[in-house]
């Protein structure tokens, strides 16, 4: 049997803190007629960018994330702006967090953080040729240190848990299979 979708008999915006929203849906299950209560968080979609240089550098940053309490080793990457495409806020964020631009940009795909409870996704953006053009431009919020690494070490740092943010394990699955598909093509 497959499953079928609930059915919303209703919405509720319980509080909205910028970076999320909490809503509440009371929906009717479609096996068994039940009215039940569930927990949305609404959020922007985010962007992680797979950002390479000329001579097959990764362009990795560090920052201090509050939800570890520790400095992390991730991608450039943010939250995609309303009106912004995912290509966009690629570009953005890449020369926000880094100063460094790309000669081009794709879409490499994107995954669904947490279906259950979560409503957005995030994208993996592949940025090549790329070169630093300008000094960073941080927010007051932001305190990131740009590190350049052989694109052949990011397996090792994330297999060493140096890299241990799931989005970013994400992204270069993204980018693992994007290089799989290139060597498959090339003659």
């Amino acid at each position: 049997m497959t499953p079928k979708p609930f059915t919303t008999l209703s919405q509720e915006l319980l509080a909205d803190y910028r970076i999320f929203r909490l809503r509440k849906d009371r929906c009717r299950s479609p096996r068994t007629q039940g009215e039940h209560d569930f927990y949305v968080l609404e959020a922007d979609s985010w962007v992680n960018v797979v950002a390479l240089t000329p001579d097959e550098q990764i362009v990795l940053i560090e920052q201090y994330r509050f939800g570890s309490g520790q400095i992390t080793l991730e991608m450039p990457g943010g939250i995609i702006d309303p009106g912004e495409s995912p290509l966009q806020a690629a570009a953005r964020e890449l020369h926000e967090e880094t100063g460094y631009h790309a000669d081009s940009l794709s879409i490499l795909g994107f995954v669904e953080p947490n279906p259950a409870i979560l409503n957005n996704r995030c994208y993996t953006a592949l940025a090549l040729g790329c070169r630093p053009i300008a000094g960073q431009s941080l927010d007051e919020k932001e305190d990131i240190a740009i590190r350049l690494q052989p694109v052949a070490e990011l397996p090792s740092l994330l297999q060493s848990g140096r890299i241990s943010h799931a989005l970013v394990w994400a992204a270069y699955l993204h980018y693992d299979l994007w290089c799989k598909r290139r060597d498959t093509a090339s003659p």
